[in-house]
């Protein structure tokens, strides 16, 4: 019976010490702003060319310029599809106007749409674009002035680029776009009759100023949601760099030879990346400096073109909105590996996939998020039934024996390996396995993990209402009696903002524990009574969804409880034997 409160104490501080540290540290033990680093170096650009094969960088300018002044700067091409609306700056065909029209900053309608990729030079500086780099050619550059054949890349409306350098090379990029955030570019290189072979090979790069607020430093935990450089190399996805880790690599970049994969960044809810042709040989990299990072592609080994030949290849730009069942669609369809884990699903993916999917099917069935939460915790609830049945009776048969235990620790009191040894017989003789009751709280642990992945981190919660003050169950509930509910005028701290829902948390977990048997220790006791109140404050800085998750489960178990106490009488008669005769002891 102490061993499995042990187990049980174990298990519950460390899931208060994966979920609870982070803001625990945040609210009492801030971390101190980095020291700023001297640049000698100008800020870089997004890619101009070298006769090496690399990717080289130049100049960005040094004062941020107005959005609508940079949009302006430059003819452009539209970008209309139902999901994005942009354009494309045909000075170094930068892919750099870009909003999501299904997606709002804010969640109310009057809202702007989210703004994912804006031009060099503007405060939140983040494009894509397709070039060349090589020797033998004059290649074109980020200053390079294109011509399109269109006025607008539309789902049913490719639209090339194209430029002739003054020897008579050209070059093209003809670019189509999906309907939802895939685009294609088919980079073509003519090169002209009477010249010497040139060798050439396409890249891409993403550029971006600065880093979203939500950046970690590092890879994903259980508790953090990787944000910045990601990408597949020879079939496996890499977690392992974030934004500072590559400014303080050697050289402030990090390198990977691959066949296909991909390689980009992530926001949250956000990717862009560039998907090379699958079967060729590449070389990516992160790379950061000034205040600026980059994600780039390129062929491992440069293309020989003879005069009067041509060599294209195809390449795609994924931009848009993290939505599972697309980034699972072009995974399937295209080939692109493991473009659905820029989700981070952490540990337990094998978890948190079937139950994502399990979870938009029901949304799809009902129409609200909420009522889905309740159907999917409904579901794990059915599934862990049987468990839970093995571990109510583990508990009556630990209960009805506790007498014949004590009697053995009171004759062997003084010979523990003895006492060992007599209790397993016992254990034996009672057909009882003292483990059974730790077997659902080990389940739910990574089911409760994976479920907190998909409420925090998946796009299709962002904004989704369930009912009354719940407007978004991806945040934390609004609603806490720390201002009165909001009739006084102040926001209270995040550590102090308890919810409805994280106080019916603590409340439902309260009840729980006074279902269940009280652990003989007098410490253990303690540690359990303090438990639903210390995890309403752990929890309620949670998305509203997890915490919505979590009291229904609560209130399913006491159900339960009552249920199984019904068919175990016994364990509630050995209960009420065993608080009698405390209540005798102390009197």
């Amino acid at each position: 019976m102490e061993d499995r409160r042990n187990i049980i104490l174990a298990v519950l501080l460390t899931g208060l010490i994966l979920f609870g540290w982070p803001y625990v540290a945040e609210q009492f033990f801030p971390t101190p702003p980095p020291a700023e680093k001297s640049v000698s170096a100008p800020a870089k650009s997004e890619g101009a060319n070298s006769d090496s094969g690399d990717i080289a960088v130049t100049s960005l300018p040094a004062k941020a310029v107005a959005l609508p002044s940079a949009l302006a700067a430059n003819p452009r091409v539209l970008i209309e599809t139902p999901k994005l609306k942009g354009s494309i700056n045909l000075e170094g065909a930068r892919v750099d106007d870009l909003v999501l029209s299904t997606h709002r900053q804010e969640l109310s309608k009057k809202s702007p749409p989210v703004r994912l990729f804006a031009p060099s030079g503007t405060e939140n500086a983040y494009f894509a674009r397709f070039g060349w780099t090589g020797n033998g050619a004059t290649l074109p550059t980020d200053k390079t002035v294109w011509t399109p054949d269109g006025k607008k890349l539309t789902p049913t409306s490719p639209v090339t680029l194209s430029w002739t350098n003054p020897e008579g090379q050209r070059f093209d990029i003809k670019l189509s776009i999906d309907e939802h955030y895939m685009l294609s570019a088919d980079q073509r290189f003519t090169n002209a009759v009477g010249l010497p072979t040139a060798n050439v090979a396409p890249f891409g790069i993403i550029s971006r100023k600065g880093k979203p607020k939500e950046a970690t430093k590092g890879g994903s935990i259980f508790t953090q949601i990787h944000i910045g450089p990601i990408g597949v190399f020879n079939g496996e996805p890499n977690y392992d760099w974030g934004y500072d880790q590559v400014a303080e690599a050697p050289g402030n970049k990090v390198s990977f030879d691959s066949t296909g994969g991909w390689n980009g960044m992530t926001d949250k809810y956000w990717l862009a990346a560039l998907i090379p042709d699958q079967k060729i040989p590449v070389k990516a990299e992160f790379r950061s400096e000034g205040g600026y990072n980059w994600a780039n592609v390129r062929n491992a080994q440069l293309t020989a073109v003879a005069a009067g030949q041509s060599a294209s290849q195809t390449s795609r730009l994924f931009a848009g909105a993290k939505e599972f069942e697309e980034l699972r669609t072009y995974t399937k369809k295209l080939g692109i590996p493991y473009l659905d884990y820029s989700i981070d699903w952490g540990w337990f993916w094998f978890i948190a996939i079937p139950f994502l999917t399990i979870l938009l099917w029901l949304f799809d069935l009902v129409g609200n998020f909420g009522v889905a939460i309740i159907a999917l915790t409904i579901i794990v609830r059915i599934f862990m039934f049987p468990v839970a049945q093995k571990q109510f009776a583990s508990m009556a048969g630990m209960r009805a024996v506790q007498p014949k235990m004590k009697v053995l620790q009171e004759r062997y009191k003084d010979d523990k390996p003895k006492l060992q040894q007599e209790m397993m017989k016992l254990y034996q003789e009672e057909k009882i396995n003292p483990l059974a009751g730790c077997l659902p709280i080990l389940l739910q642990i990574p089911i409760f993990f994976a479920l907190y992945k998909i409420l925090m981190l998946t796009v299709e919660m962002r904004h989704q209402p369930f009912a009354l003050w719940l407007k978004d169950l991806s945040a934390p509930d609004p609603l806490t009696p720390v201002n009165l509910f909001g009739l006084l005028p102040f926001d209270p701290p995040t550590f102090l903002a308890i919810g409805i829902l994280p106080i019916l948390l603590g409340i439902t977990m309260w009840l729980m524990q006074k279902l269940n048997p009280q652990p003989m220790d007098e410490v253990q006791k303690q540690v359990f009574a303090i438990m639903p109140w210390f995890l309403m404050f752990i929890m309620a800085p949670f998305a509203a969804g997890l915490q919505l998750y979590w009291v229904v489960s609560n209130l399913i178990s006491i159900g339960q409880q009552k249920w199984l106490y019904a068919k175990h009488p016994i364990l509630k008669e050995q209960m009420a034997k065993e608080e009698a005769e405390k209540k005798k002891a102390k009197a």
